[in-house]
């Protein structure tokens, strides 16, 4: 017989039973957490294991293996999906010739792997946190069924006998999930257990320490100038770069005269940035050293709008402040896949509607048209350009007849815009998609500008590595009282690493709407 006073009391067997319960099901969660994200341009399948390795199999071709970006000793193992099984040999040339359609899509990721083993680290501890509670769940259901099973009367008889063991069954329980987190996962064949030497390819990126092993190692070796020489080259290249745009801020704050009105807002204006994450630091340091109250996106975040791009939008999406709103307009390069992308790191993804952000009206929508490298360009709904900018404009126009007058439109294409501008019910728009500065112009009864493109992206030029074309940034001052944009100075970052940090530009006058007299940016309207 066991001593009552020895037993405990039962807020303290539940809260033990709920606990031990929560080990289990994290134990459960952690070691069988998947995902399913890219790699280069390839999608892969990520899987926890119970090996402190992160596993990258490339079947045929071999292995990467590395140290797992994972707490707890737990590792990674990467299946790369659409390599053939029946891949016997490997001629170097070849086999990248045949991969050239990806050569931008391998290149982003050797460009920042850092930025891959980030975004699948978050993935997999989403999954782990999601299958935690539905284990746990899953349980508490089990539970409940087999106490209304057992009735009253054998449930007392079996809490009498299990009570007073509750620190032994307690501490077994532990012991179980701590033999089976340690152990689960570890498939003996997947661990790198023959001798071999980091591969000087990775010295001095995310992967330095890395092991190569089969075909995959001659690849690598003969093109390792192209690949992770490029992150090396990236990595100097933009962190020049970046120190050059300090100190071009540096100069401008001191040509500065005065300091804007109380009243105004600061908006930085991105466009064109076709994955180039290298630019992704330099987008930050524009937008913490101009005060950005707001951050707008003006399309073609990606260049194929793919899933396997969306670790370019998990990038850019750190380069703005946490308490800046981030507003994006869609482009031709970006699809639902992107926007989806976007939305989950929090920006607002423009449809069609008006928005509020950080004060400013804003009205826009995806681009009506969608173009892939290869494929062309095709219509993503049944509406020409024309058609949508006929549709905004009179979602611009019935706000304008309510009293509540858009500030911006924000556009990727410019003439999606030209109806609403024609029309005297937008006063401002923003685009992109030219890849070059025009403007600010009036066009009917509004001011149109275009921003050139913040990725360098050019005609048949890579847009990850170094910069081969000019890459551009706007910044915009927004008057509150008057409702209208009244400055803007252009940030660009040329090829050779120099910056220029223009000084501020004063908007022309519109062309004033029948009946009305001529309004300047600033005056009230």
């Amino acid at each position: 017989m066991h001593d009552p006073k020895h037993t405990p009391p039962r807020w303290l067997r539940w809260t033990v039973a709920v606990v031990a319960t929560l080990l289990v099901c994290a134990g459960f969660g952690a070691t069988t957490a998947r995902a399913e994200l890219s790699l280069g341009p390839h999608q892969a399948l990520y899987e926890v294991t119970g090996d402190p390795h992160l596993v990258v199999d490339l079947g045929p071709l071999g292995r990467i293996v590395s140290s797992s970006p994972l707490p707890l000793g737990l590792g990674v193992t990467v299946t790369v999906k659409e390599i053939p099984a029946d891949l016997t040999a490997v001629d170097a040339p070849r086999t990248l010739d045949a991969m050239s359609r990806d050569l931008d899509a391998y290149l982003q990721f050797f460009d920042s792997p850092g930025q891959t083993i980030d975004t699948a680290s978050r993935a997999l501890v989403e999954d782990a946190v999601i299958r935690t509670l539905v284990a746990f769940g899953v349980v508490v259901l089990f539970c409940f069924a087999v106490r209304e099973a057992l009735g009253a009367q054998r449930r007392g008889e079996l809490a009498a006998r299990i009570a007073p063991r509750t620190w032994q069954l307690t501490g077994a329980a532990v012991l179980v999930v701590f033999v089976w987190a340690t152990s689960t996962g570890s498939v003996p064949e997947r661990r790198t257990t023959e001798p071999a030497e980091a591969s000087m390819v990775f010295a001095g990126t995310p992967l330095e320490g890395a092991t190569l092993t089969g075909r995959l190692a001659r690849v690598i070796d003969t093109y390792s100038g192209q690949l992770a020489g490029l992150y090396r080259n990236n990595s100097g290249y933009y962190t020049v770069a970046r120190e050059n745009l300090e100190a071009a801020w540096d100069e401008a704050d001191a040509r500065e005269v005065a300091p804007p009105p109380p009243d105004t807002l600061t908006v930085l204006l991105i466009s064109d940035l076709h994955c180039n994450t290298g630019m992704t630091p330099l987008v930050r340091t524009a937008a913490v050293r101009s005060g950005a109250g707001l951050v707008l996106n003006a399309g073609d975040t990606t260049i194929n709008g793919t899933d396997v791009e969306n670790v370019c939008v998990d990038s850019f999406a750190t380069a703005v402040p946490d308490d800046v709103p981030f507003v994006v307009s869609d482009g031709n390069h970006d699809s639902v896949l992107t926007s989806a992308a976007e939305r989950r790191q929090g920006q607002i993804v423009l449809d069609g509607e008006i928005v509020e952000a950080a004060g400013l009206r804003i009205l826009g929508d995806r681009d009506p048209l969608e173009t892939r490298i290869g494929g062309g360009t095709t219509a993503i709904r049944e509406e020409t350009p024309a058609e949508a900018g006929r549709r905004l404009r009179d979602v611009a126009c019935e706000a304008r007849d309510a009293g509540e007058r858009i500030d911006v439109l924000l556009v990727h294409t410019p003439a999606v815009g030209d109806a609403g501008l024609r029309s005297g019910c937008v006063p401002f728009q923003l685009s992109g998609h030219m890849h070059q500065r025009i403007g600010p112009d009036a066009i009917g009864y509004g001011l149109r500008y275009v921003n050139s493109t913040t990725g360098g992206a050019s005609l048949g030029k890579l847009s990850v590595g170094p910069l081969q074309y000019p890459a551009a940034m706007t910044v915009l001052r927004f008057d509150t009282v008057s409702r209208s944009f009244t400055q803007l100075r252009e940030i660009v970052v040329e090829p050779d690493q120099s910056v220029t940090v223009g000084d501020w530009e004063s908007m022309p006058p519109a062309w004033p709407i029948p009946g009305t007299e001529p309004v300047r940016p600033g005056e009230p309207r």
